[in-house]
């Protein structure tokens, strides 16, 4: 990387890492397109699966007070091993269809949420968890699919945001593994991860403390909008 991009990166960072420390996730909506512009595609997808991975670990930690670990574990062995399997078929699959599957996904769950669908929401969050980690693994973001996937155990924001937290270092660290073995990463990157980690730790206390202050109803309207810039990037790429 360019030592003229580092502060362009470096803010791309903070803004990511702020807000996925206050919705759970997100994070990926900001870092990767910015990677992507900078390093060009797979370097830029595989750089931000090291930062995020970084920062999950920072978030865990935040929020180790609510992990609800008993719930949470399959929609978290899902992610992991859809993960796996995207990140080895990195470009491979047809982007084009897949936005579409993300897309109408979430139109499902929107329909879903707001009709109180309880029941189908849950029977689905196994198939979006693993289809998030397919999905995160060769395109990078997993948000609309991981949000809807962990959304479905009904849990209250806090524990919301540790279970996405839990299932985003799992999905993040299997991409890492992945493509540092393929040599799409590098000692140099690892640097520059260390390099950021004063900012996974004062943004994800700024961010903590923000999902702290906003509240159920708050939260519930910073998921959405989250999941609807998701499908924004999605719809522009089409």
């Amino acid at each position: 990387m360019e030592p003229y991009l580092l502060p362009v990166v470096f803010v791309a960072v903070a803004a990511a890492f702020t807000l996925s420390a206050s919705a759970g996730f997100g994070g990926s909506l900001i870092l990767v397109p910015t990677l992507a512009l900078v390093l060009g595609t797979k370097s830029g997808v595989a750089m931000a699966a090291l930062l995020l991975a970084a920062n999950n670990v920072v978030k865990v930690f935040a929020y180790r007070e609510t992990l609800p670990y008993r719930k949470a574990v399959p929609v978290i062995v899902l992610v992991g091993a859809g993960t796996f399997l995207g990140a080895k078929l990195l470009v491979s699959a047809p982007e084009r269809a897949v936005t579409i599957a993300v897309i109408l996904s979430f139109v499902v769950a929107f329909l879903v949420e707001s009709l109180d669908l309880t029941r189908f929401r849950r029977l689905g969050s196994p198939l979006l968890a693993f289809a998030s980690g397919a999905t995160s693994g060769f395109s990078g973001t997993s948000g609309p699919l991981k949000g809807l996937a962990v959304r479905g155990l009904d849990l209250d924001r806090l524990h919301l945001v540790g279970a996405l937290s839990m299932a985003s270092l799992v999905g993040d660290v299997t991409k890492t593994a992945v493509w540092t073995d393929a040599a799409l990463l590098n000692g140099g990157d690892y640097l520059i991860a260390l390099v950021c980690v004063p900012l996974m730790l004062v943004a994800t206390f700024m961010g903590r403390r923000f999902n702290k202050k906003i509240g159920e109803r708050g939260y519930t309207g910073l998921f959405w909008t989250v999941m609807v810039g998701y499908t924004g990037r999605l719809l522009a790429g089409l």
